[in-house]
């Protein structure tokens, strides 16, 4: 008997709070392009913030509005579409990285610094 394959963490949140969640994370990462975070959270919001750039690469209107079912704030789409698609034109893949900052002194989690790649 096999169990189904699950995709992503669970992250101790409820299916709505966990999209919220990746969601602002995106956001943040894609208007501050880097933020501090655990290593988990980094892990899961790192495709999602790879496929937003992508979707800016492609343009036209389709992704424009798939990428605002993602970014919260139209300003940081704007940002993707302009800024970001033209800085990575000729970039195949692999936008961010992954730095790690050792573990959170009250809990032990592993910290990370996810940011994008210049």
């Amino acid at each position: 008997m096999s169990k189904k394959l699950l995709h992503g963490r669970r992250l101790a949140r409820s299916s709505g709070h966990r999209k919220a969640l990746r969601r602002n994370l995106v956001t943040d990462l894609l208007n501050y392009e880097q933020i501090t975070t655990t290593q988990a959270k980094a892990e899961e919001v790192r495709g999602l913030a790879e496929k937003m750039i992508t979707l800016g690469k492609k343009g036209g209107l389709p992704a424009r509005r798939q990428a605002l079912s993602v970014i919260f704030d139209e300003k940081v789409s704007a940002k993707v579409f302009d800024e970001l698609a033209t800085r990575y034109a000729e970039r195949v893949g692999g936008y961010t990285r992954i730095t790690k900052l050792g573990q959170r002194q009250g809990d032990g989690a592993p910290m990370v610094q996810l940011e994008l790649v210049k």
